[in-house]
């Protein structure tokens, strides 16, 4: 899915109302039918329904709403926010349609006065601005949004929250913005939606498909895109009838100290569980037996340091390389982690701690090979490019690093942002707050690293490893709950998750009958 500034979707929707053909009019309708259809999932036909409406098109797309709401039997009010006296062509084509279908009744917004109490159990349904909206509310507008907000009722959005910008908030007004317990966008997400500062405005924000023309959102370019399903299973390497575990490549981990084995056995197992025909995991010394007892199906490489990394082993044989996952950061695993950056050709992924030296050692980043996959979280990636004021800032300063060095960055987060040195950005929807658990991010380093081992392209590893890694989250909250899930049940969690990926069941090509029937 692409995700486009608004003035883009603005002109989808001007195409769209010229080719399809359909009359603006008509398209607003079918957006209110969309958004009514899901919101009577929600809430119950006895909750009080007050709509606010300004006097633009998404009041228009308001005053549409409760006409249908109403139809639903909904008991339903409408405050029509008119304090510059004029309503847009299609607000008042939806405003005279009310006033004919005579079951809704309509209140005038002129100023502070006119602000309706609000009553407990009452859901607020917000169409005051739209995505057109380029400057921070003020003025009447700005005291019913902080009035609606302060009333602790259930607030519902229709296309995007009063006051949001499309975009960059960094330097709009917080008390000036719809505070939403849900919010129902047409098409396309905003992109403000994916950034963390923007949560108290969105409330859970889901997208209703209305029929936009094709045409014009596959010419469209666009920046920013969503990760799906079908693309995640194309990248997946094909397993053929004859295939053997060489096919699948040998993958490298270095990870793990003293006292943090469990790093490099989480990375380990999430390696061999995501199809690696091979995974060698190089441990300090101290960690030779826990290997051999806990992941009987690893090779170990013990490192000449009992106690830490220090130095990597010859690389010849691996397809792809990771390093980081609870390295710590000795002066002796900053030398090992140097060595390997001059000394890796494979594809790369780094992660935790190799991510930390970085950030210690600014000049380490000058060795980062081409397309490295780095996979810091906000206070890792701050470490190695400087603090930023919010979400949106890093993820700019992101954007930036990946051009500057010419590598992915995996920034990890509730929509985890992935980067490429072309400026293209990807976000990822799959994943939940139980995966907020200490080991996660060494599973999804031991994902990509198995997908670059299995000759996966590292931007195709980087995208599919996230999706997967979420997947296998989503998975194991729905068996676990969130609260009492582990890292390790991400692991258990991704058997399941290829399979839905590829949404087939397994064939076992080529037998016949028995068990096999």
């Amino acid at each position: 899915m692409k995700v486009f500034p608004a003035e883009s979707v603005r002109e989808i929707d001007q195409y769209t109302i010229q080719h399809e053909p359909i009359r603006s009019i008509d398209l607003m309708e079918r957006a209110a039918t969309r958004f009514t259809d899901r919101y009577v999932r929600h809430y119950k036909v006895n909750r009080p329904v007050l709509v606010f409406a300004g006097p633009g098109n998404n009041g228009g797309d308001a005053l549409a709403t409760a006409r249908l709401l109403s139809l639903r039997q909904y008991r339903v009010t409408v405050f029509l926010v008119t304090s510059s006296g004029k309503l847009s062509d299609d607000c008042q084509v939806n405003l005279e349609r009310i006033r004919e279908a005579n079951s809704v009744t309509v209140n005038r917004i002129q100023d502070k006065d006119d602000f309706p109490v609000i009553q407990p159990g009452e859901v607020l349904v917000d169409g005051l601005f739209g995505s057109g909206l380029t400057r921070v509310v003020e003025g009447v507008y700005r005291e019913l949004i902080r009035h609606l907000n302060a009333s602790g009722n259930s607030i519902v959005s229709i296309d995007i929250p009063s006051g949001l910008f499309g975009e960059d908030n960094s330097k709009n007004d917080p008390g000036a913005i719809i505070r939403a317990e849900q919010t129902y966008t047409f098409q396309f997400p905003f992109l403000a939606f994916f950034f963390a500062e923007n949560r108290t405005y969105t409330g859970k924000w889901h997208v209703l498909d209305i029929g936009l023309h094709e045409d014009i959102i596959s010419r469209t370019p666009a920046t920013y895109r969503v990760i799906g399903r079908q693309a995640v299973a194309a990248m997946l390497p094909e397993r053929k009838k004859f295939d053997h575990k060489g096919i699948y490549g040998h993958a490298l981990s270095i990870a793990g100290s003293c006292g943090m084995m469990g790093a490099a056995l989480l990375t380990g197992e999430a390696a061999m569980r995501s199809g690696a025909g091979l995974v060698t995991l190089h441990v300090p010394g101290t960690g030779n037996n826990i290997v051999q007892t806990a992941f009987p199906e690893a090779i170990v490489s013990m490192d000449i340091h009992d106690r830490c990394f220090s130095a990597p082993p010859g690389t010849e044989k691996y397809t792809a390389i990771g390093a980081g996952p609870g390295l710590g950061m000795s002066e002796e695993s900053r030398h090992g982690l140097k060595a390997l950056l001059k000394q890796a050709t494979q594809p790369l992924v780094l992660d935790a701690d190799a991510l930390n030296m970085m950030g210690a050692n600014p000049s380490l980043l000058e060795l980062l090979p081409e397309h490295a996959i780095l996979t810091p979280h906000p206070r890792e990636f701050d470490r190695i490019a400087g603090t930023s004021e919010n979400a949106w800032n890093r993820h700019l300063k992101q954007i930036s690093f990946s051009a500057k060095y010419k590598v992915i960055i995996v920034l990890k987060g509730a929509y985890t942002g992935i980067s490429f040195p072309d400026g293209s950005y990807w976000f990822n929807i799959t994943g939940n707050p139980g995966m907020a658990t200490g080991g996660s991010g060494d599973v999804l380093t031991g994902i990509i690293l198995s997908l670059l081992a299995q000759g996966v392209a590292p931007g195709d590893a980087a995208l599919t490893g996230v999706y997967i890694h979420g997947l296998a989250g989503d998975l194991a909250a729905v068996a676990l709950g969130q609260e009492a899930m582990i890292a390790s049940d991400i692991i258990k969690h991704l058997g399941k998750a290829f399979i839905k990926v590829h949404d087939t069941p397994f064939l076992n090509e080529g037998r016949t009958g028995g068990i096999f029937q």
